[in-house]
């Protein structure tokens, strides 16, 4: 009967391509969600990964003063070399000197060029000496004067940068104007692995980096004819011993290109988990449409069981309708992808990552994968169907209505038990990586996976149980409706309890809505409401001088540390801090590695700032001491994580190299923006980092005017108060979930489509009903209150489980991760602002039905299904 059920399918397509129309946009949609994210993430990846261009490109070894970390290899060293001690060495035919200041650049609008994906902007030498130089002159000259730099050809892209134009450039102690002279390429690559790069005449970048004449941070060598690099390398390890690190070019442009390629991975897996959202969507949807197609075809069904067809040929009947809409829709739904990238693509881009610089990917991943990805969704989604489609008996053939047989209940609570357990299975995972992983961002990342794992299983096993919730709801509205509406709202109690898979189904898919945006408001204003709590329960200092740029992770960018001393004498001005900030690696005592595991060194942020009346900007719980130079306060956090004490002497690496310091105390800042780890005095700052970035400058007294006018001549900074440096400051640590946003938003539509779309359906597939009401004399606004009395119905289920669903979510994640950012407490105005929305929604989109309903002729109904 092969070719028998290829022609009913054809006929089925034919005859009722309106009514498959709403499916096939469902699966359409679900898929370019799914390729749009796909897009997405490989262009990120591209981003991040792709430009394997290294400024050694020509170099044979590089000399680093002093130690490096091995973990980073953008990483400065934290000791000095003088090249001229490397020039002498036998076999080297041509050095170079090496520093590396980070940046922020604004072009000639003002507004900072952000480097693409996670990179930096970094200021270097121009390399003078040809055998080593690898910048390529694409417009323009080589910088020559103090004043001049050359740009990347990406920054000069992004920032509409020409030859001749002026940059600002914010160094870490002031901030300069220069005047770009040349544009380049590296390798024929617009930017390096590390981002974006301006280069400077190599002794104002050593000026800059406050480096003694004749030393560098690094030394990039050129081996002489016939020498090769790793025996050269020997040669200088062995001959400058301790004070330096001695690396082949080649293993340092390798880790580049790794690191460069595990962050991509990184991004690519944070993608793929928003994905994963958008695929269960689009299978949800698409089940729900697959499911009210077969009960809308239920008359057909039965017939060609009477006819012969056995319950096999009709659930192939169904997979083989659902394999050519997946295909319609696969081909659709990738195209619908690429202009949803760029819209994905624009938004991350204002938070700070920006991967627009990458092409559109037109390769087999791109391609084949969410095609297969929507072939895979739909079968799946008709699975269910198909099954039920088999189950139907010849006999409901002769049926005047489509009526649901009543189903037996054990298997529904079964499925919904075993679903159930799956989800449990997650949540026991994520209190397994809770209880094993040290606190953390990385710990916080895993167990908000977990349970969102958990929950999607969990929003499906409330989805299996949702026709038992329709009778109790559904006899409430009901009843509701008899006493509004008299007979009309006995015929809609009697609709709505008689189908309960049909009202389940659409509110199923408004439940998946509501869980989407109560959640994310919830995580949202949770975090907010922190934030500026904990924000202004710390910041003392009325206002604060911050950086109109931002960075990769939406935070403000640093400002010049000059800036301080422009507030300082400004009218009515009590207190200036400047707080600057470096990472640091904790060198002694090392915590104890596990057997057979690799001692994991812990690396924290140290805070500089003026202890004298520190206090009066800033209110740190524990009260920590007034430190002198070479004492350090850490967090709590910190201190517990490394099993220190106070007095303990401890020895850390910073950029300046392995310092030794006290530890004079313990403190915490509740709200992990201004002193999250460690703080120190600014002298011993000068000694872990001399160009630490400075992130911030608070001020106690005078007024916005007065201190607007105090940096009025220092472009890119601008005076805020408490309330909006708070909000700024916490977006770096916002961020995430402010990716979620533009996935939850599309998700979201996606789920309201699929409910308008079960609404239409449901009501098409009465359309022998409503002609029959209307024979018997029941009048069209009668018809139009039965299907909004029904519509109420959905409305209440849909909200009800959607609400218990982001409660239970909310719940869940804070307990799991034990942050007191994540708090199941809204607002009183959140759940009658959702109903309402889902309310007026749900009544828009149950308008069209209705009237359709309505105006079902008499004779259409006769010849009806």
């Amino acid at each position: 009967m092969g070719n028998a059920l290829w022609l009913i399918a054809r006929r089925s397509f034919t005859d009722g391509w309106a009514r498959l129309i709403a499916t096939l946009l469902a699966a359409l949609g679900s898929i370019a969600l799914i390729a749009g994210s796909l897009q997405f993430a490989l262009r990120a990846q591209e981003a991040v990964a792709g430009s394997d261009a290294s400024e050694y490109a020509r170099a044979d070894v590089l000399v680093h003063g002093g130690t490096v970390d091995p973990e980073d290899p953008n990483a400065p060293p934290d000791g000095r070399i003088r090249m001229d001690a490397v020039a002498s060495r036998p076999g080297v035919a041509a050095v170079a000197g090496d520093a590396t200041v980070a940046v922020t650049a604004s072009g000639p609008d003002g507004r900072a060029i952000t480097a693409s994906a996670e990179g930096r902007t970094l200021l270097r030498p121009w390399v003078p000496e040809p055998r080593l130089n690898p910048y390529r002159l694409e417009e323009g000259r080589a910088p020559a004067g103090d004043g001049e730099v050359a740009v990347v050809r990406y920054m000069a892209r992004a920032g509409k940068v020409d030859v001749g134009d002026a940059l600002t450039l914010t160094l870490p102690r002031e901030t300069r104007r220069v005047r770009v002279s040349g544009i380049v390429t590296v390798q024929g690559r617009d930017a390096v692995a590390a981002g974006n790069l301006v280069l400077a005449p190599p002794e104002t970048v050593r000026g800059v980096a406050g480096l003694p004449a004749g030393t560098w941070q690094a030394v990039w060598v050129k081996a002489a004819e016939g020498v090769p690099a790793d025996r050269l390398r020997g040669d200088l390890a062995r001959e400058l011993g301790g004070a330096a690190t001695v690396r082949t070019a080649a293993s340092v442009r390798a880790a580049q290109s790794a690191a460069a390629s595990g962050e991509g991975a990184t991004i690519a897996s944070i993608i793929g988990m928003l994905a994963s959202v958008a695929i269960f969507v689009g299978l949800f949807v698409v089940a729900n449409t697959f499911g009210t197609l077969v009960r809308q075809r239920t008359r057909r069904l039965a017939l060609l069981g009477a006819i012969g067809a056995t319950p096999r040929q009709i659930g192939r009947l169904i997979r083989l309708e659902a394999l050519v809409l997946g295909a319609i829709a696969a081909v659709g739904g990738v195209a619908a992808g690429y202009p949803l990238s760029a819209l994905i693509i624009r938004l991350f881009a204002r938070d700070g990552f920006d991967v627009s610089a990458t092409g559109a990917q037109f390769g087999w991943t791109a391609l084949a994968l969410p095609a297969a990805a929507g072939i895979v969704v739909t079968q799946l989604a008709a699975w269910r169907a198909a099954r039920r489609a088999a189950g139907i008996s010849p006999v409901q053939a002769l049926r005047s209505t489509v009526t649901e047989t009543p189903g037996r209940r054990w298997p529904r609570l079964l499925a919904a038990f075993v679903i159930f357990l799956g989800a449990g299975f997650w949540l026991l995972v994520g209190t397994a990586v809770r209880l094993g992983d040290p606190p953390g961002t990385d710990r916080t990342f895993a167990v908000a996976l977990m349970v969102l794992f958990g929950s999607m299983l969990g929003v499906t096993g409330l989805a299996v149980l949702g026709p038992f919730f329709v009778g109790p709801l559904g006899g409430l509205v009901g009843r509701a409706a008899r006493l509004i509406g008299g007979e009309t709202g006995r015929l809609a109690h009697a609709t709505i309890t008689r189908s309960p898979r049909r009202v389940s189904s659409a509110a199923s898919s408004l439940m998946l809505g509501v869980a989407l945006v109560a959640a994310v408001a919830m995580v949202t204003l949770s975090a907010h409401d922190r934030f500026r709590d904990a924000g202004r329960q710390v910041m003392a200092a009325e206002h604060a001088i911050t950086a109109t740029a931002r960075t990769a992770e939406g935070g403000p960018a640093p400002v010049a540390r000059d800036v301080a001393d422009r507030v300082a004498g400004a009218p009515g001005v009590s207190r200036v801090a400047a707080l600057t900030q470096s990472q640091v690696t904790l060198v002694s005592p090392a915590e104890p590695p596990e057997p057979d595991e690799e001692p994991d060194p812990l690396s924290f942020l140290v805070t500089g700032a003026e202890q004298s009346g520190l206090r009066d900007v800033l209110r740190l719980g524990g009260r920590p001491p007034a430190l002198r130079p070479g004492e350090i306060a850490l967090s709590s956090a910190i201190m517990k994580e490394a099993g220190l004490r106070r007095g303990q002497r401890i020895v850390v690496r910073g950029a300046q190299g392995p310092a030794s310091l006290t530890v004079a105390g313990a403190y915490h800042d509740p709200s992990h923006l201004f002193a999250d780890q460690a703080l120190v005095a600014p002298a011993t700052m000068d000694r872990l980092d001399a160009n630490a970035a400075t992130q911030v400058v608070l001020v106690r007294g005078g007024s916005p005017d007065v201190l607007a006018r105090a940096v009025a001549t220092v472009p890119g900074v601008r005076v805020v108060d408490r309330d909006a440096y708070v909000d700024a400051a916490s977006r770096t640590l916002t961020r995430a979930l402010r990716a979620t946003y533009s996935f939850v938003g599309m998700a979201l539509l996606l789920a309201l489509f699929g409910m308008a779309t079960t609404v239409s359906m449901s009501v098409a597939e009465r359309t022998r009903e409503f002609g029959l009401l209307g024979a018997v004399g029941t009048t069209m606004r009668q018809i139009r209150s039965i299907v909004r009395w029904e519509a109420a119905t959905v409305v209440v289920l849909g909200t009800t489980l959607g609400f218990v669903v982001a409660m239970g979510i909310l719940t869940v994640l804070h307990v799991m991760t034990g942050s007191s950012f994540v708090r199941p407490a809204p607002p009183w105005w959140l759940f009658p602002t959702v109903a309402a929305g889902a309310a007026a929604v749900t009544l828009v989109t149950s308008a069209l039905p209705a009237r359709r309903a309505a105006s079902v002729p008499v004779l259409e109904a006769a010849k009806a299904e």
